[in-house]
Parts: C-alpha cells; structure tokens; sequence
C-alpha cells in the first residue's frame, strides 16, 4: 500500500527542482491562509453576520408589535425607524402578495437572512432580495391586507471587515510568492548553468571560463567542477603533444626505411616491406586523427540534410539511396559528422554494393539509419567493433587497408555530440547502423 503510495506521489509531483522548492514554500502558505480563513468566516465573519441579522429581524418584529398598537402614530413611527435605524419602511395595500424568490444558497447573506425570517415568521409571509438594489436589501413582510416594504442597507446584516480581511491575507500571500519566485529562481539558476556547463564539456565543446555562483554547497560543486575541467583538458593537452612528439619521431625512421627499400635486390622482399612500412603509416595517421581532430573544431549550426546530401554526392554512386526529412539543422562540428557519415558509407560500400540512408525526427533526437547488404557483423561483435584498433577474423575486416578504426571514430564522434550509435541487421541481411543526435 505505501509502495503505491508512494509511487503515486512521485508522478504527481514536479521533477524539477525550482517547482519542488516552490511547492515546499507555497504549501504552507496556502494552507495556513486557509485556515485562517476557515477559522475567520466561522467564528467571527459567519457569527457576526447572524448577530446582525437577528438584530434587524427584531427591530421588524418590534415594528410591527408597535405599528399595531391603535394608540401609535404611524407616520411618527415610520420616521422614527427611518431616522434612528436606518429602516426605508413602506406600507403597501395589495392582496397580491408574492413569496417566490430566488434562492441563492451560495450567498451567506441570503442563508442567514432566510434562516432567521423562518424562525420568526410564517414561510408565506416574507419576500426579500438581495440583488436588486447594489446596497440595499429589499425585504418585504405581509401585514393585513398588505405588506411592509422595508428598505435595508446591507451593511446591517453583513459585516464589511470581511473584504478587508481577504484584501490583506490574500495581497501579502502573493507578494510573499512572488518573492519566493524570486529567490527561488536566484538559487536555481546556478544549478542549472552548471549542468549546462558540463553538458557542453561532455559534448567536447569549448567553454569560457566558468564562474561558480550561488549557495556555498552550489559553489563548492561549481568550483570542483572547474578544477576537473582544467584537469581534462591539461589532459588532453599532453596527449595531443606527446602524439605530435611520437609522429615526427616515427615518421623520420619510416622514411629512412622506404629509402633503404630502394637498395634491396630482393624485389619480392622489397614490396613486402613497403607494404608493411605504408601500413604503419596509415596506422599511425588513422590514431593520430582518433585522439586529436574531435577537440580541434569549434562548433556550429548547419543543415544536416544538406551535409548528407552533399557527401551522397560525392560518391556519384546510383546504387546508394536516401530518404531525407528536409532542413534538419543541429549544433555541432559539421567536418567531424561529415567524417563519420564517410568512414560508415565507406565501410557499406567497401562489404555491400548497395546503400539506403534514412533521416528522421523523433522527439527530441534525430535519427540516422545507414543500411546495407553486405556481410554484416556477427551479433556478438557489435561492442567489439567500436573499440579502437579491434579487427574480427570474417566480414567486414577481410581487406588489409583496415586498421580497425572507422568504427571507432565514428562512435567517438557521434558520443562526443551527446549522442548514441548502435549496430542491428539491415532489411537488406546486411549491417544497420542507427545514429541517435540530440537537437
């Protein structure tokens, strides 16, 4: 029962932070108002009004016991009710008196009114309305071969300390939410910078530097935040000169080799190891780019579409087909997308001859799928094949002009965007590579 319960709640609930505090600090607000408010129209505004009106039932009561009275002077009488009492009293002689009236039960001045002219008179002997007049009450009693029309003013039977009251606990309660909202959005606004920040680090773009702000807990993560950002990049940094170190110290004994190649008799022995020796240089130009070319760019908006046409283009191949959703644009590094839809195209049409690329939107990502008919990959393989340098025995990794890194590439490409790349069998019993980019 709790377990429900509790699941329960925590779908009701805001999953954001600002609406959860805001919900904290406006709960106990409402519901002290409330309150209060139950509190106030039940013990003073309700019993008051009751007071009142019971009052003014008497002085009618006392009216009529006196105009009764053969010794009494009417007119005097009338006045002195008029004057002293603040009662509009008109006698009317007509038969037809009419009782039917609106009933307005969500109006506290007509239940109390109805409640108290019950107690004292007979149900076909009143008439009274409320809304005929804006500050009068139109109260109508029979007498004789008539009734009494009695003009009352509403603040008789209805206290005015009620609109006073509402005016001054509602007027605060919003001014101190608004003030809440305030604050409230002050204290969130560096949480939210923070995630930003680190949404784009994780996406591999360029930050400025990053300035903590807000509660000293929200500081401190912003600040350790920081340091772990300096501490990549220094990272990174190192790689990249410690690669560009190793490059030009192979790249001077791999060219002293080609050249000695040129003095070997052997012509069979020298093509082998000049097959070798390009090898290594592919290999080494292929990790070279892997570790260094996803933090040289900077990013940008641009046409997905348009980007994949013009690589389709490229190819002049009749035998790839694409279904586009048109003018799709994304934020990103458009050289290293456009090198990643290459190394995929190029591994479909190297083990498969012909290519279908699709592009869609759903929800927030954009989805591309890349389908072939060549041999495709064993299922159990589809992790291996991302890891950088990783070859299997069949398939797609027959030719020698694979050093095992289009794969990898890719994925680091597509990740370093924030997004997703997984393998599946194509319609066509080849390989199906989906692409997953978050708008």
């Amino acid at each position: 029962m709790f377990f429900g319960l509790n699941n329960f709640l925590k779908k009701i609930l805001p999953k954001r932070l600002f609406y959860r505090a805001l919900l904290i600090v406006a709960v106990p607000v409402l519901v002290l108002q409330l309150i209060i408010t139950i509190v106030f129209f039940d013990s003073l505004w309700i019993k008051t009004n009751k007071g009142m009106t019971r009052a003014l039932i008497n002085e009618i009561n006392t009216f009529v016991e006196v105009y009764d009275n053969e010794k009494t002077n009417k007119d005097e009488l009338k006045n002195l009710f008029s004057l002293f009492i603040d009662l509009n009293i008109e006698l009317i002689n007509n038969k037809d008196f009419e009782n039917k009236y609106t009933e307005r039960w969500f109006s506290p001045i007509d239940r109390t009114l109805r409640r108290e002219l019950k107690s004292n008179f007979n149900p076909k002997e009143y008439w009274f309305d409320t809304t005929n007049y804006k500050e009068l009450i139109d109260l109508r009693i029979k007498y004789e071969n008539g009734y009494f029309r009695f003009l009352v003013p509403k603040d008789r039977v209805a206290s005015s300390s009620a609109r006073i009251f509402a005016l001054w606990i509602t007027v605060p309660a919003i001014i101190m939410v608004v003030i809440s909202l305030i604050f409230l959005k002050n204290q969130t606004r560096p949480i939210t910078n923070l995630a930003r920040a680190a949404e784009r680090f994780g996406k591999g773009e360029e930050i400025e530097e990053f300035k903590p702000s807000g509660a000293l807990e929200i500081r401190q993560a912003g600040h350790e935040f920081d340091k772990m950002r300096k501490r990549i990049l220094r990272h990174l940094n190192q790689r990249t000169e410690m690669l560009s170190g190793i490059s030009h110290d192979l790249r001077t004994p791999l060219t002293r080799m080609k050249l000695q190649i040129a003095f070997i008799k052997d012509k069979d022995l020298a093509k082998k190891l000049a097959e070798d020796i390009n090898e290594m240089e592919k290999m080494l130009n292929e990790y070279l780019q892997f570790t260094s070319s996803s933090y040289i760019e900077k990013d940008e908006m641009f046409n997905l579409s348009e980007l994949i046409e013009q690589v389709v283009s490229k190819y002049n191949n009749q035998n790839i087909q694409k279904d586009l959703l048109p003018n799709i644009f994304i934020n990103g590094r458009k050289n290293l997308i456009n090198r990643c839809l290459n190394n995929i195209i190029d591994n479909a049409l190297n083990y498969g001859n012909k290519v279908e690329i699709k592009l869609n939107k759903e929800n927030t990502n954009l989805l591309i799928i890349i389908d072939d008919n060549g041999s495709g990959i064993p299922k159990k393989e589809h992790e291996n094949v991302f890891r950088p340098f990783y070859k299997i025995d069949k398939g797609r990794t027959e030719s020698k002009s694979s050093v095992g890194l289009g794969l990898s590439i890719a994925s680091d490409i597509i990740k370093s965007h924030g997004g997703n790349i997984i393998l599946d069998k194509s319609k066509m019993n080849g390989l199906r590579v989906k692409i997953f980019l978050p708008v």
